[in-house]
């Protein structure tokens, strides 16, 4: 635990005593930052982050690292299902459809290298609170550069050289990769949310091999604990 205690009393104990060795990204969906801290440190609305960031790059520790923050709620990736008790929880302060300014993006990149290193957690398993709980929830959202922290090593991003429709279905290889078990078009949406913002319409050979290339190269560890 931090020396220092730290603005929010919303957390617990990671269940199992566990390490985290996934990092959920947030949007906050509200106005201001000042307004996001205020809710993730308010008792009675039984919600936090590990780690807040403003729109000018300002960075405050909300919870513990080592402590389980309720940020995830219902969800899960690959075998994990309780994903709070897994990861760390980023918020970005964000309305929700507002572009991420560079001071920020540049504060979560920093971030992010950090916690990558401090918990040895690999880049593939820095997700979206979409990918883990797609249909309920959109943050980070579409206006999120997740390719821009791909190339820093901080994520990951599909290649494909030619989609020629020979890859498999879908939904095996974004399984593998760790989305959960929803529709096909929840899970298409959530997918493309992420890797295809701009594109609409049926699932198409493209989709099929981005898919597969993320499942061929970073396939999850599964994990085993549960709610």
């Amino acid at each position: 635990m931090s020396a220092t205690p730290l603005p929010s009393p919303n957390f617990g104990d990671r269940r199992g005593g566990v390490r985290p060795d996934l990092v959920v990204i947030h949007y906050t969906a509200m106005p201001s930052a000042t307004e996001a801290r205020a809710r993730l440190c308010d008792p009675a609305a039984e919600v936090s982050a590990h780690w807040l960031i403003a729109e000018d790059g300002t960075t405050e520790q909300l919870v513990d690292e080592s402590c389980r923050a309720w940020h995830a709620g219902a969800g899960a990736w690959g075998g994990v299902s309780d994903v709070n008790s897994r990861s760390v929880g980023i918020e970005l302060a964000n309305p929700g459809d507002a572009p991420f300014p560079e001071p920020q993006m540049a504060a979560l990149e920093r971030l992010l290298a950090a916690i990558l290193d401090r918990w040895s957690i690999p880049p593939e398993r820095v997700i979206g609170h979409s990918d883990m709980a797609p249909g309920r929830k959109r943050d980070p959202g579409p206006r999120f550069d997740w390719r821009r922290l791909a190339l820093q090593g901080l994520s990951v991003w599909p290649g494909v050289s030619g989609a020629d429709g020979s890859a498999g279905p879908l939904r095996g290889a974004l399984a593998a990769f760790g989305y959960p078990d929803v529709g096909d078009d929840v899970l298409l949406a959530a997918f493309r949310l992420r890797f295809r913002p701009c594109v609409s319409g049926a699932e198409d050979a493209t989709d099929r091999a981005l898919a597969a290339d993320l499942a061929r190269r970073f396939p999850v560890d599964g994990g085993t604990l549960s709610a």
